[in-house]
């Protein structure tokens, strides 16, 4: 909230560089988690200044960092941004605006997300590919790359996730419709989706392969997709114990623990106690200590060996502080946070 990450504008900078004192570029999507990361402080605390940051940020992504004339959302915002686009992105925004729709159904809120959802399937989808990047203004592909964030991939589940929210609030058949393809080929390749080529693009994998578990929540009932989500927790913990000692990233921890909290609750999924106490205690050491008031109590992205490394990253900050949370509620026996809560 005092970090100067969210700029008077209400856009979100991707990171905050402890090294060099600055921060990124505004990001869309990063403001689109900030959004839902306000929200869930809001609602936890009651502290209005969270509700008003979550304001600022959305009022931003209605607005400014909309493209009117190509109904979309471009990457990043500001002279010199590239001129891309990003189907996960766009998923990550609509996902923010309903969370703050759910609190004060602003029907603006709820009408861009549905401009931007009707965008993820019209100039992304390509049968049964949802294309990860577009150039813009054309709206091309950006060929497909062995980097994982430009390809399709089944961490692109999370983004579905906002066609499946969209659905129960409108009753619109075509974005269920959507969420079931999306799953289908999600659940059909992802055994191929792990390891990377290294340990560490292995690391970064496990990230995203994290996206893919949390959206499997949203229908975790179902036999094959509880099946997938208990071994993938297993899988997921495999390589993070392996790779942790050269590298590790603190929102692998926050995103694996707060699956294994929900799966256990929506799927029946068995915890493992000392595997979640460990993940619970390891997230806590990314958060920075610092003289400088733009990272004190940040979360860093990672760590290699006994360094961190020197983002402070709003959305690592944003996943470890609910996963913090989310742990401390299940030792006070409290109820866990609702899906749609998830940031």
């Amino acid at each position: 909230m005092q970090s100067g990450i969210q700029e008077p504008g209400g856009g979100v900078g991707r990171y905050y560089r402890c090294d060099l004192r600055r921060n990124a570029r505004v990001s869309t999507e990063i403001t689109g988690y900030a959004v839902s990361a306000f929200v869930y402080l809001f609602t936890r605390t009651g502290r209005d200044a969270y509700l008003d940051a979550a304001l600022r940020a959305a009022r931003f992504l209605t607005a400014a960092a909309w493209k009117q004339d190509l109904s979309i959302y471009p990457f990043e915002h500001g002279d010199g941004a590239p001129a891309l686009a990003y189907f996960f992105d766009t998923g990550i925004i609509v996902r923010g605006l309903l969370a703050l729709w759910n609190t004060t159904a602003d029907p603006a809120l709820l009408d861009r997300a549905c401009e931007a959802a009707e965008s993820m399937s019209r100039d992304f989808a390509d049968g049964s590919t949802l294309h990860p990047i577009l150039e813009l203004p054309s709206k091309r592909p950006l060929p497909h790359e062995p980097q994982w964030s430009r390809r399709p991939g089944c961490y692109q589940l999370k983004s579905a996730m906002a066609w499946h929210d969209l659905a129960e609030l409108t009753g619109e058949p075509d974005y269920y419709a959507w969420f079931e393809a999306t799953l289908e080929t999600a659940l059909a390749g992802e055994q191929s989706f792990l390891p990377g080529e290294t340990p560490e693009k292995t690391m970064d994998r496990l990230h995203a392969y994290a996206y893919f578990l949390e959206a499997l929540l949203k229908v975790a009932e179902r036999g094959a997709v509880r099946a997938a989500l208990a071994g993938g927790i297993q899988r997921a913990t495999r390589y993070l114990r392996e790779i942790a000692p050269c590298f590790e990233r603190s929102d692998v921890y926050a995103q694996l623990l707060r699956v294994r909290l929900i799966a256990e609750r929506e799927a029946g999924v068995p915890l493992d106690e000392a595997a979640a106490a460990h993940e619970a205690e390891e997230l806590l050491t990314f958060q920075f200590d610092s003289a400088d008031s733009r990272s004190s109590g940040a979360f860093s992205f990672g760590r290699r060996g006994d360094g961190l490394l020197p983002f402070a990253n709003p959305v690592s900050t944003a996943f470890c502080v609910q996963a913090h949370e989310m742990w401390q509620d299940r030792g006070r026996a409290a109820p866990l946070i609702e899906l749609a809560a998830l940031i």
